[in-house]
């Protein structure tokens, strides 16, 4: 699954210089003291590059060749740790900055809700490929795929009120996947109508599994041409996407010379509503806390700050600003793909 998945780069940062003068009373301060303001902002960056790099391990590892099924849990654990580690900066740390997050902009609450829906849909993406090869009841896989659709539609809606600069090629890759996981879900969907002697709904959950299929191939080709950050995934060009479309076809022809000899059921003019809940296999965040307070953190050392004496803000000369250059990342190179097998 090379190029799978949608991945932002990682954030870069310039050199910071602190500078206390007289407000450093004491030995015990000097060597933790750091600002608390500044100190707050450097904690949130590092937990959310660890989470970006979470979410890119994930990726790689999904990318092998002949994926083992002790590499499938590890990319399963890593987007859940990753969703976790979003979840616990948004809620415990970014509301502590006293500036707060510019809109459109990483620490922005749209859009860490938007990598932890996104994580949580990509570890799902793991649990479907599970249960298609274990071969899973039809109606599980539906299920799954139907939730998981759902949590790339919810991730699309959170940055739907952002400039299309900062959010049009990562709501594309999530739209694509949107129909794509749908697809999948009327698909399976149809296999359960047909087991259940629904032959004319059958036949109808697959047209439209066929149209939103095709909706999917569209929008990665519009998502490859659409610009913005990070290197683009290429879901369209593997096994596990192209598996979809003959796995449409082929059902839908079943389906169809059922109903020719057998059933002569009408085809009715509306496609069957999803009203499907998966009670196995939905994902959560790994619940994720910093480790504790250091030893540093005395009553002395805490007596040791006089922040009365720190100088005026009309004192400190402004710095220019310094050009930060983004992280160079390589591309994944592509690899023969396997598909989804993961055992």
């Amino acid at each position: 699954m090379t190029h799978w998945f949608h991945r932002n780069p990682l954030k870069a940062t310039a050199p910071v210089s602190f500078n206390y003068y007289g407000m450093i009373t004491g030995p015990p301060a000097s060597k933790i003291c750091n600002a608390q303001q500044d100190a707050v902002f450097e904690l949130i960056s590092m937990g959310f590059n660890v989470a970006l790099w979470y979410t890119k391990y994930a990726s790689r590892l999904a990318g092998k060749e002949n994926i083992t099924e002790d590499e499938a849990k590890e990319v399963h654990r890593s987007l859940k740790i990753a969703a976790g580690i979003f979840k616990h900066l948004k809620e415990s740390h970014i509301p502590k900055l006293l500036t707060p997050a510019e809109k459109g902009r990483d620490l922005e609450a749209r859009l860490i809700d938007a990598y932890v829906i996104q994580c949580q849909a990509e570890a799902q993406e793991v649990t479907i490929a599970r249960a298609i090869e274990l071969k899973h009841a039809p109606g599980l896989i539906a299920a799954l795929a139907y939730e998981t659709a759902s949590f790339y539609q919810k991730a699309d809606h959170t940055l739907s009120s952002l400039e299309p600069a900062h959010s049009a090629k990562w709501r594309k890759y999530l739209h694509l996947k949107m129909c794509f996981y749908t697809a999948y879900a009327y698909c399976y969907h149809g296999q359960t109508l047909l087991a259940s002697d629904k032959c004319g709904e059958a036949i109808r959950s697959l047209q439209e599994a066929e149209k939103l299929y095709a909706e999917a191939e569209a929008l990665c080709k519009e998502y490859g041409e659409t610009k913005g950050p990070g290197p683009t995934a290429k879901p369209s060009g593997h096994l596990f996407f192209r598996k979809l479309g003959s796995l449409v076809k082929n059902t839908l022809d079943k389906c169809q010379r059922e109903n020719g000899f057998i059933y002569f059921q009408k085809i009715p003019t509306e496609a069957p509503q999803l009203e499907l809940k998966a009670n196995y296999g939905l994902v959560e965040p790994v619940p994720f806390e910093f480790p504790p307070m250091s030893a540093l953190w005395t009553s002395e050392a805490l007596a040791a700050f006089d922040l009365t004496k720190r100088p005026k803000d009309d004192s400190i000369k402004p710095k220019p600003e310094e050009e930060v250059k983004p992280v160079k990342e390589p591309d994944i190179k592509p690899q023969k793909d396997t598909g989804c097998s993961i055992s």
